[in-house]
């Protein structure tokens, strides 16, 4: 047995023994999205009148935990998460966890500069001959929490895949270990509809060979994902790697052959997808995964030459105002990478960045383009960053115009029901 195994042996306690380490007053950074320590995570509700409250910053889980749908339990675990789905959006309308509006690239660094991180818990590939275990589907923040905390608790699962990047750290550094071979949250893959096809398509005609792509998550960057793949040598700089990046690596579309920053490379912040992206990424050379304050600082990402951003909104107003997180008040997502890909995208040489939506919500019955934004809705993406905006009626070019050709552009792309609407209610604002 050699020093690394018998260090690891001394380390391995149970789920219970782990969460023993715990104490009233801890602030915990924890991994998340497919690297969420799952088996601590089913556990963590056991705390609950045994320890005073601790402070959270990032369980985004995608799989339902106790301690995170019942607000009984936001006494004990007082949470911060940056970004809302599935079961965390149930979560937070019930006041189980709070909301933290910031960019992803300075969110964890913002947030620590007033919590000061003492235990991170995180899952994490089994131990190599060296002593290393790797955090290898999320970076987000994981390293700067592994960095800060005094006491770091590792869930080793076999189920993940073995990641190449800034992924390593070292079982000297690791002060108790679980093992448990969790099985991993999926996001499954999308099947556009039509609207979002035709979206996809005015993408892709925009997206040339050679490009450097960011995807966002969702149904439009899928479908304009499949419109792709007549393209040749495209490269990957985004937050996150998705299923739909899987094809276009299979069919030699993404080759990275042309990008300026980590030729050849697919960097990301986080992966989350199928087994089939999973099993593409393990011990993939061709894939480095990079902390989020590197991959989405807009400065790093402005030094990809034709970087193209790609996201989706909830709303946009007629000056390129864009809503992406919220409907009104309520935080229904976060802003996520969206604005340092848009910036970054915006000082990139030959950049752009392509904000898309379907001209309508609820059935047809609410325009997505607005003359003004509804009250209490929060400005994800400033319209001075705005290059244009894709419905299924076209591409409204933002970039370089003025009030009145901004509102024209994105009349001209709304849905026909409510052009003449917007039309008088620009007047009135006097958009004109």
């Amino acid at each position: 047995m050699t020093r690394y195994q018998e260090e690891y042996k001394r380390k391995l306690v149970t789920v219970e023994e782990a969460l023993s380490k715990l104490k009233t007053g801890d602030v915990i950074g924890t991994s998340q999205c497919a690297n969420e320590p799952t088996a601590i995570f089913d556990q963590m509700h056991t705390l609950h009148g045994k320890i005073g409250p601790v402070k959270m910053y990032g369980p985004m889980c995608f799989l339902p935990h106790e301690f995170m749908l019942d607000p009984k339990y936001h006494d004990t675990f007082n949470m911060d998460v940056a970004f809302l789905m599935g079961d965390t959006r149930k979560s937070h309308a019930m006041g189980a966890l709070n909301y933290y509006p910031t960019d992803l690239h300075n969110g964890p660094s913002r947030w620590m500069s007033v919590n000061d991180v003492n235990v991170f818990i995180t899952a994490a590939t089994p131990m190599d001959k060296h002593g290393y275990m790797k955090i290898p589907l999320c970076l987000i923040h994981e390293k700067a929490f592994f960095e800060a905390a005094d006491t770091v608790i590792v869930q080793v699962n076999a189920n993940l895949p073995d990641v190449w990047g800034d992924t390593e750290i070292h079982v000297s550094e690791v002060d108790w270990i679980v093992e448990a071979d969790s099985p991993l949250p999926y996001l499954p893959e999308s099947h556009p509809d039509e609207t979002e096809k035709i979206i996809g398509g005015y993408i892709s005609e925009l997206i040339h060979d050679g490009d450097c792509i960011q995807l966002g998550i969702g149904g439009i960057p899928d479908a304009a994902a499949q419109s792709l793949m007549d393209k040749h040598d495209l490269g990957v700089h985004s937050e996150m790697i998705t299923n739909s990046m899987v094809d276009l690596v299979e069919a030699g579309v993404i080759t990275g052959r042309k990008k300026t920053l980590h030729q050849g490379k697919i960097v990301g912040a986080f992966a989350f997808g199928t087994q089939r992206l999973y099993d593409m990424l393990d011990c993939n050379p061709g894939v480095m995964l990079r902390r989020g304050d590197f991959v989405n600082d807009p400065w790093v990402i402005a030094q990809n030459d034709n970087f193209v951003s790609v996201n989706s909104c909830l709303s946009v107003d007629l000056t390129g105002q864009v809503c992406s997180e919220s409907i009104g008040s309520r935080q229904y997502s976060g802003t996520g990478g969206q604005s340092d890909m848009a910036v970054g995208a915006a000082h990139a040489k030959g950049g752009r960045n392509f904000i898309a939506a379907p001209s309508t919500r609820k059935g047809g019955t609410v325009s997505t383009i607005t003359a003004q934004l509804a009250p209490g809705s929060v400005v994800s993406l400033s319209r001075n960053q705005v290059d244009c905006i894709v419905t299924e009626y076209g591409v409204a070019w933002l970039k370089g115009r003025n009030l009145r050709q901004r509102a024209e552009n994105l009349i001209a792309v709304a849905h026909p029901d409510f052009r003449a609407e917007l039309r008088e209610q620009a007047k009135k604002l006097c958009l004109w």
